[in-house]
């Protein structure tokens, strides 16, 4: 069976992906992520202090804030002034976790980074738009402590990207806009490094169960996508140079 997606795309292929960085004046590091019209702005800081409980330790940290401006949705959401809901909670712990996975927190010293990911505009993918360019926007602050002297060497061993990946109308598709998630048979989030291994995977059966095969196939379909992630990042910032 044939579906019609967005950018006329094959069902392995994603949307038009870009990354532009430095867009934020006062932002150690920065990075405009853009996945289709799914639009996120991510931002690095450094404070010179850790969580009560690392103190001491001589060990750094990263945490994650993630939060969808009140008109990035066809309907206006409130904004999260009297607590955070359960997904925007959820979404900044995978964040958080999926960069110190590729940190060197032992080469920190005590310092913390704080990516702020906040969605301009949504359609599908948020939190896989948000992993990819807070990697680029961690990068850079990271790097500019390391050229001003304050890091010994950049403490960083992977690259990592984020990637959705699900079934619609019993076909496997790549990048899923708003369209085909909100009515998936299956829908997955994969966050995968360039050791090319994977640090996790959110799969769920929202209409069907599925076997083990259907998830290999899932895996293997978002492999191309994956990859052509990892090769912008690292166009943009020549990690592996």
């Amino acid at each position: 069976m044939e579906i019609s997606r967005s950018f006329g795309r094959a069902p392995q292929e994603i949307r038009p992906v870009t990354l532009e960085r430095d867009v934020m004046k006062h932002a150690l590091g920065s990075c405009f992520v853009k996945f289709g019209d799914t639009h996120v702005l991510c931002s690095a800081t450094i404070d010179e202090h850790v969580p009560a409980w690392l103190k001491g330790k001589n060990q750094g940290w990263v945490t994650a804030e993630y939060a969808m401006l009140p008109a990035s949705t066809s309907v206006r959401s409130r904004r999260e002034i009297n607590g955070q809901k359960g997904r925007s909670q959820e979404i900044q712990r995978l964040i958080g976790r999926s960069l110190r996975t590729v940190c060197d927190l032992q080469h920190f010293g005590e310092i913390s980074v704080t990516l702020d990911c906040d969605v301009i505009q949504a359609d599908g993918g948020t939190r896989t738009a948000s992993i990819t360019g807070a990697w680029v926007a961690l990068h850079d602050a990271l790097m500019k402590w390391v050229e001003a002297g304050r890091l010994a060497r950049l403490p960083l061993n992977n690259q990592v990207v984020a990637l959705s990946v699900g079934m619609v109308d019993g076909v496997l598709v790549s990048d899923l806009d708003y369209s085909e998630d909100s009515v998936a048979e299956i829908d997955m989030n994969l966050v995968y490094t360039s050791k090319h291994e994977f640090i996790e995977i959110q799969g769920t059966g929202e209409r069907v169960s599925f076997s083990r095969q259907k998830l290999n196939d899932l895996l293997d379909i978002a492999q191309p996508g994956l990859l052509h992630l990892l090769e912008l990042q690292n166009k943009e910032v020549d990690f592996f140079d």
